[in-house]
C-alpha cells in the first residue's frame, strides 16, 4: 500500500464503565470520556496509515483539534474514523470524527508525524537512563 491522501482508518469500540468521565477521572458523569474518545480516534488514525509505511516506521501523534459534542452512554457502540487529508514530508493530518448510534458524537484534526521506530525508541530509552542517573 503507498502512503497517499485519502486513505481511511475505522475503528469500533462499545463503552465500558471503565471508559466513562467518572472513570477516569475528567468529569463527573458515567458517559464516554473525552480522553477515551481522543484515543479511539487516534487509534482510528493508525488503522488508516497501517501498511502504508516504510518498513521500520511508524506515527506518532503530535497535535489535535477535538470538539466532543455529544454524549454517549455506556454500552453504546461508537465509530470512529480517520482520513488521510495532507502529507507534507513526515506530517500526517487527518480528518477524525466519531459517531455512536444516534449522532455525530465528535470531529476534529489529528496530526502524526512518521519516524524510525527503532531511532525513536532509543531516544526514550537515552532519555529514560538521564532521569534514572540524574
Amino acid at each position: 500500500m503507498e502512503l497517499v491522501k485519502g486513505l481511511k482508518g475505522t475503528v469500533r469500540v462499545r463503552v465500558r464503565d471503565e471508559d466513562t468521565a467518572t472513570a477516569q477521572g475528567s468529569g463527573t458523569v458515567p458517559v464516554l470520556s473525552t480522553p477515551r474518545l481522543l484515543a479511539v480516534l487516534e487509534a482510528a488514525a493508525v488503522a488508516a496509515v497501517a501498511g502504508a509505511l516504510d518498513e521500520g516506521q511508524t506515527s506518532v501523534g503530535t497535535r489535535v483539534e477535538l470538539d466532543h459534542v455529544a454524549a454517549t452512554p455506556v454500552g453504546m457502540e461508537v465509530t470512529a474514523t480517520a482520513e488521510l487529508v495532507g502529507i507534507e514530508g513526515r506530517r500526517l493530518v487527518f480528518a477524525v470524527e466519531a459517531r455512536d448510534a444516534v449522532e455525530v458524537i465528535g470531529r476534529g484534526t489529528h496530526e502524526r508525524f512518521i519516524v524510525d521506530e527503532a531511532r525513536f525508541l532509543a531516544r526514550v530509552a537515552q532519555k529514560k537512563g538521564a532521569r534514572e542517573n540524574g
